[in-house]
């Protein structure tokens, strides 16, 4: 059984594992999400049964995972040992039809929220995610009806996702001047190849006391160890264009990124993936990070990023690799550490 690691999350008296298992991967169904996986409930009990014997009793799903298939899945995988496992899920985006059935409206929330402890099989959901920001909808509404969902037992805490800095401070004034349930978590994309969640969020983070779930650590599959300079990768999820709409990444950097992963790696005999996620487990604000797998041996590999640490050599040269110029203001704010310090150089 794995060490694991535990975090508070956020400002918040919840403590979580270092892993918690993404589970979009369940259900599959159409053709986006094909391409994700098709985990059925014996395979998903199986990765369920790893995960708990690891202590990763963490599990993050969304109601528009193979249109709540996901979340079924999930459901029957957990079913008779819901007491041991945390569950975390998402609504906002598009879960049913009408102009009603999309948004953070009050209307909108408390229906997506009781098809989703439908699906789960629970009576409440530990942790819920507002997957996107909806500006149409004042922000003021959109925590009250968590606030009574929180009161009412249905949730445990709630956290935002895919925001941007101005749309998390300002929900976070808004509890703040009503009394009301505030976001302890934010899950967002957060990568080797991609750290421009360290310019506005990371910062927001550590001032405001919101804790990181990562989704993608691995690049939308690019840090997996398939792709390596003058070796395009001929499989998996990029190349069956599971990765469309991911991130853009520039070619130079991803191989200057790998060729460095590629040598710590060797030095500490882990794999390009556990090294990855390592680095990630000592960023600032990190509290989660979610891993995905199709199978058992790609869960227990994931397992091996932890138990050890990386060198403060190895992360400087990661860093420096993987370092990018930031977009105005930050650039500019890089000279005026004096008043205005970054927890990291970016």
């Amino acid at each position: 059984m794995t060490d694991m690691q535990y975090r508070q999350l956020g400002r918040s008296g919840l403590k979580v594992p270092v892993l918690s298992f993404g589970t979009a991967t369940f259900a599959g169904g159409n053709e986006f999400f094909d391409k994700w996986g098709g985990t059925g409930i014996e395979e998903a009990t199986r990765l369920v049964d790893i995960c708990l014997e690891a202590g990763v009793n963490f599990f993050d799903t969304a109601d528009v995972y193979s249109a709540g298939g996901s979340e079924q899945v999930l459901g029957a995988a957990l079913k008779g040992r819901r007491d041991k496992a945390l569950i975390s899920t998402k609504a906002t985006f598009r879960s049913a039809e009408g102009p009603n059935g999309v948004g953070s409206s009050r209307f909108h929330l408390i229906r997506a929220c009781e098809a989703s402890l439908k699906r789960l099989g629970t009576d409440h959901i530990d942790l819920y995610f507002m997957h996107g920001f909806d500006a149409t909808t004042p922000v003021e509404e959109t925590l009250r009806a968590l606030d009574d969902l929180v009161t009412s037992g249905k949730i445990g805490y709630i956290g935002a996702s895919n925001f941007s800095g101005w749309h998390l401070m300002k929900a976070l004034a808004t509890s703040e001047k009503y009394g009301l349930a505030r976001y302890v978590a934010y899950q967002g994309y957060y990568s080797l190849v991609g750290r421009d969640y360290e310019w506005e969020l990371m910062p927001l983070g550590l001032d405001q006391g919101v804790g990181l779930m990562v989704w993608s650590p691995l690049g939308w599959g690019r840090l997996t160890g398939k792709i390596r300079r003058g070796q395009p990768d001929q499989s998996g999820r990029i190349a069956s264009g599971g990765a469309a709409g991911g991130p853009q990444v520039d070619e130079e950097l991803l191989y200057t990124v790998v060729d460095v992963l590629d040598a710590v790696a060797q030095e500490t005999g882990k794999t390009v993936p556990q090294v990855a996620l390592n680095w990630l487990l000592g960023r600032p604000t990190v509290a989660n990070i979610v891993v995905g797998a199709r199978n058992e041996a790609q869960l227990r590999a994931n397992l091996g990023a932890l138990g050890w640490s990386l060198t403060a050599d190895q992360v400087a040269r990661l860093d420096a690799a993987s370092r990018r110029q930031p977009v105005y203001p930050y650039w500019h704010q890089m000279d005026f550490d004096e008043r205005n310090p970054k927890p990291t150089r970016w």
